[in-house]
């Protein structure tokens, strides 16, 4: 495989265990855009920074010299040598990580690591086949009943799942400008589909 394939979808969509799976089976690393914005929610948390302050919050992203590394196990974020990759699942990053996201300038700095990366991989975000990669030949955008996706994501946190769901749906509203499908993405909704399923019809897809 020598091209991109990007996978983009909401919170809990299952994109990034779909994405990681469907590396593997191409031999390809994966790129999760969305550890990036988290590490800067959790630096910001983490250093006191207001995570509105656009300036204050690229300041300290180039002063940690925060990296992604896209290794096939699994994607790990390095800021001064550290891996901050443990603490970026947290309620506390979900509750604010909308807020970085939608800063212009993290965007454009989260965009600048990704490109850093030569293909081929398998790109996993909210807007990777729309904005970032949009010359990627395979495009995939996941999507689930929110009910779903709070199962989903309960499973891997110790709030309740009502709380989990509170939080998503506040997620879906800040986020439904960034997180839509390219015009030609194939959308797939994996609300009755396993892990596996997904991956399978993905996987379909591109060998036709």
């Amino acid at each position: 495989m020598r091209g991109i394939v990007t996978i983009d979808g909401p919170s809990a969509s299952g994109k990034s265990s779909v994405a990681k799976r469907v590396a593997e089976a191409l031999g390809v690393p994966y790129l999760s855009s969305g550890l990036l914005y988290r590490a800067a929610a959790h630096l910001a948390l983490r250093s006191g920074v207001d995570p509105k302050d656009e300036e204050a919050l690229l300041r300290l992203l180039e002063a940690k010299r925060v990296r992604l590394l896209p290794e096939r196990a699994g994607n790990r974020v390095l800021a001064d040598g550290e891996d901050l990759t443990p603490f970026l699942h947290t309620l506390e990053v979900d509750r604010i990580v909308s807020e970085v996201a939608r800063l212009p300038g993290v965007r454009a700095w989260v965009n600048r690591r990704l490109k850093e990366v030569p293909p081929p991989f398998v790109a996993e975000g909210r807007d990777m086949g729309r904005v970032v990669f949009p010359e990627a030949p395979h495009k995939f955008y996941l999507t689930a009943r929110p009910e779903v996706r709070a199962q989903r994501r309960a499973r891997e946190r110790p709030e309740a799942y009502e709380e989990v769901l509170r939080q998503l749906l506040f997620r879906d509203a800040k986020d439904r400008t960034q997180s839509a499908p390219a015009p030609d993405a194939l959308v797939l909704d994996t609300s009755d589909l396993t892990l596996e399923e997904t991956v399978a019809r993905i996987l379909a897809h591109l060998k036709d």
